[in-house]
């Protein structure tokens, strides 16, 4: 049997067909639970010049054609997640050098510099250095803008510390 109330509904939201839900706030579905990634592009001395968040199934390899574009690197390092044709054609479109390791799944490997690899660590330490902070480690916000302003103000404490 049928209720009234289930007849006489509006039709559309009134939200005009904006973007809504977890997906619109970075917060994405994984094993752990509800994540969020921070991608981050720094410098040599590990400070940071770019960032974007995602929800946490999100592939490494989606902001970063955004983040090279805004960043504009002479070397690029990067971990086996960026180890794809288009990263590396972005790459070398720039005359930019990838210090990329390639997945196991690349038949004829690009060769990459291994000691020059070892100076990735320094993006691990800027993690490290902003996971201090409870608030960047444990998301507490949650809009997508309160917590990349958490992110931008971690990043600017990073640079006042020189």
């Amino acid at each position: 049997m049928a209720q009234h109330r289930q007849h006489h509904q509006p039709g559309a939201s009134a939200c005009g067909g904006w973007k809504r839900g977890a997906a619109a706030q970075a917060i994405g579905r994984s094993r752990g639970g509800l994540t969020t990634k921070v991608h981050l592009v720094v410098d040599a001395l590990g400070l940071p010049l770019a960032f974007r968040i995602t929800e946490g199934q999100r592939h490494d390899s989606v902001p970063a054609p955004e983040l090279i574009a805004e960043t504009n690197p002479l070397c690029l390092l990067g971990d086996k997640a960026y180890s794809s044709h288009t990263i590396r054609a972005l790459l070398a479109e720039k005359h930019c050098t990838a210090v990329i390791p390639s997945s196991r799944s690349w038949i004829n490997p690009p060769t990459y510099d291994k000691e020059l690899y070892k100076a990735r660590s320094e993006v691990e330490c800027t993690f490290n250095l902003l996971k201090q902070a409870r608030r960047f480690a444990t998301r507490y916000e949650k809009t997508l803008r309160n917590y990349a302003a958490v992110v931008a103000l971690g990043c600017m404490l990073l640079w006042l510390r020189i």
